[in-house]
């Protein structure tokens, strides 16, 4: 049974990224709601430790790219190559044809590295010159950005962050963690360096079950088909409406948002809760799948007023407050 597959999946990623459950979670939920995440985290908190280790228990392959200003398009998409010897080009696809990418501080890219990754991720196509070439069917982008240090970078726009599906938040793991976190990376400097290391990493990596990619789209399927209630669909709905009519709920609320979230969040919201449903062995959406998510489907999709970033709130202050004013059905 395909839950059984990704339950096992989510014990490998947990052994593996100790402190960041909620990191976790939400990777399997992209995985299988089909979208993409952006990180925002301190370095050092496992986000690329978080995707190979997806990638691992996956039938699939993993590329790392550093963004930097220098950075160009052609890093991402591949280039036509000439070949001398017959007076032809030939196209060396880049690292977005690989199945899992983690694209380190997008932020530090400028915008025109940014569109060629907007069009991968809008379109599931890249185009160098008059080609356009098909990516992998399975193809998810985590992006991460640094909250601390800002300078020298290029700030996302929105129409780029509302085509990613998540946008998670994560801190340092507290004491009990990072002991945990000690003893792991101890314990794997030990395997490297002994002389019977490459026996013991390939007597585990035998033990991991990895995850064809027609397991992952027939557990999509099988999440679309979860069951949810009508009322709940209007709580959906309802939710973002309260993003863009904020005066109905709230003079408030009306202060602090200025621009509120598109279509595309409501789709993101049920394909989320029904991932999320699915992972918990339930065959039903609840209000709490709802509510677990939405922050991270909605925290990069609206926009704070000048007094509400005068006064100091957050978005996740402004989501905590739509959520006491929208009463489930």
């Amino acid at each position: 049974m395909a839950i059984e597959h990704f339950s096992t999946l989510k014990e490998h990623l947990s052994s593996q990224i100790i402190g960041q459950e909620a990191l976790v979670e939400n990777l399997l939920i992209a995985l299988l709601a089909d979208g993409h995440l952006i990180v925002e985290g301190p370095p050092g908190l496992a986000k690329t430790r978080a995707v190979n280790a997806l990638a691992q228990g996956l039938e699939a392959d993993f590329h790392r790219i550093q963004f930097t200003p220098d950075l160009l398009p052609a890093d991402l998409t591949g280039t036509d190559i000439y070949r001398p010897e017959d007076g032809t080009f030939v196209f060396q696809p880049g690292p977005l044809f690989q199945n899992l990418v983690l694209a380190d501080e997008i932020n530090r890219a400028p915008a025109k590295v940014q569109s060629a990754l907007l069009e991968a991720m809008a379109e599931g196509q890249i185009t160098v010159g008059r080609k356009t070439y098909d990516l992998p069917e399975l193809f998810l982008v985590m992006a991460t950005q640094n909250p601390i240090e800002q300078e020298g970078t290029y700030p996302l726009p929105e129409a780029q962050l509302d085509r990613f599906l998540m946008h998670l938040e994560i801190d340092y793991p507290d004491a009990e963690a990072e002991l945990k976190i000690l003893k792991l990376t101890r314990g794997e400097a030990v395997t490297s360096n002994a002389n019977h290391g490459e026996e013991k990493a390939s007597k585990k990596e035998k033990t991991l079950r990895t995850l064809s990619q027609s397991e992952i789209f027939g557990a999509r399927d099988q999440v679309l088909n979860i069951h949810m209630a009508p009322a709940l669909e209007n709580y959906i709905v309802d939710l973002i409406i309260a993003t863009r009519q904020p005066k109905k709920y709230d003079a408030q609320l009306d202060s602090w948002l200025s621009l509120g979230a598109s279509p595309r969040a409501t789709i993101a919201l049920d394909r989320c809760a029904r991932a999320r449903a699915w992972l918990h062995n339930r065959d039903f959406v609840s209000p709490e799948d709802i509510q677990a998510v939405f922050h991270n489907v909605l925290r990069h999709r609206i926009l704070l007023s000048y007094q509400a970033e005068a006064e100091g709130i957050t978005p996740n202050q402004v989501l905590d407050h739509i959520l006491t004013l929208v009463a489930v059905a």
